[in-house]
């Protein structure tokens, strides 16, 4: 029986010979010591019925009634999941492999819960990875990446717990499209680019423009800011020269009016009132051709008396020494103008 056992089992080997290479090393035989590798797990069967599992270290064994029946690795392993064909939510087809990391948790269940571990899972990750892939379209499944490896791996764990299996994490490796899905997916690349940058170019004309606008308002901004302080600086200095103009007047009104109140201040008064009318006659006709005469023009003696005439009556009513004098006396040149204009009409 035990002959017919070991060659039924020589039969699954054969048939999946890699995939037990690549779970376990090989069965050991009984020689009564035993020791196990660290990160193996040896399972026991007495008299064909399961008895313990061997832990890292010496153990000891029966002759001929024990037997090391499996050998379960407990690192990490790797799978290869072959390529194969699936169809997204558009109808696409694509072909997809991928890398499933997993690691046995119970060598029990391992080793009596599934005939072949590795195959299993192989084939749970095709079907599941099929299923993701259905729930999606093309542009999902290249965005969600992350996603779909993790609903993978929370289905594949679902369904293997009962195998003392744990998958811990599944990478797809390269997704392939038809040629023809392929260049209408370049196309699409190359008009989205196109689209941006139409939209930078756009962008940066209206940014252009928005810049030389802003320029030119601040420019004109500037402008009347230095042109209303032209004008406030040139209407302070006006300010400024009227104002020194009459402090200057005041003061030369002042001089004469004490000038006039001292000894021989008529007859000063008198020569320069005919300085004055001297000067006027020498500017006739420069700035007009209308020009307007008194009928003794060569008079300069009647001119001055009648000039002088005229102040001392304005002496008379008003105080000596008082402001409003100092002031008649002042215009004395301009007055005497205009009287001689009313004796000429």
């Amino acid at each position: 029986m035990w002959d017919c056992f070991a060659a039924g089992r020589r039969t699954g080997a054969q048939r999946f010979g890699p995939v037990q290479q690549r779970w376990a090393s090989s069965l050991p035989m009984n020689t009564v010591v035993l020791f196990v590798p660290q990160q193996e797990a040896w399972v026991v069967e007495r008299m064909g019925r399961y008895h313990r599992i061997l832990e890292p270290g010496l153990n000891f064994l029966i002759p001929v009634l024990d037997r090391v029946r499996y050998v379960q690795s407990l690192k990490e392993i790797v799978i290869d999941v072959p390529e194969q064909s699936a169809v997204s939510l558009d109808n696409v087809t694509l072909q997809i492999d991928g890398v499933l990391y997993l690691r046995i948790l119970d060598p029990f269940k391992a080793s009596y819960g599934v005939e072949d571990p590795e195959y299993a899972v192989t084939q749970l990750a095709q079907t599941t990875m099929r299923s993701e892939l259905g729930k999606l379209t093309l542009d999902k499944v290249f965005r969600e990446r992350e996603s779909l490896n993790s609903n993978i791996v929370h289905s594949i764990n679902q369904a293997s717990d009962e195998w003392g299996i744990r998958c811990l994490r599944y990478e797809i490796k390269d997704i392939s499209v038809p040629p023809r899905v392929k260049e209408s997916m370049q196309m699409q690349v190359e008009a989205e680019r196109k689209k941006r940058a139409t939209v930078l170019e756009s962008e940066g004309t209206r940014e252009s423009a928005i810049n030389v606008a802003e320029g030119r308002k601040q420019a004109q901004i500037l402008a009347s800011e230095g042109e209303k302080a032209e004008q406030i600086n040139k209407a302070a200095g006006e300010a400024q020269a009227v104002l020194a103009i009459a402090e200057a007047k005041a003061k030369a009104i002042r001089l004469l009016s004490e000038a006039l109140t001292e000894q021989n201040g008529n007859a000063a008064a008198s020569l320069s009132v005919a300085e004055q009318y001297v000067s006027a006659f020498s500017n006739l006709a420069k700035q007009t051709n209308t020009v307007l005469l008194p009928s003794n023009t060569g008079d300069v003696t009647g001119m001055v008396t009648q000039a002088m005439t005229i102040y001392s009556q304005l002496a008379k009513t008003t105080p000596a020494g008082s402001s409003a004098a100092a002031e008649e006396k002042a215009e004395l040149p301009d007055g005497l103008a205009s009287a001689e204009e009313q004796r000429t009409e």
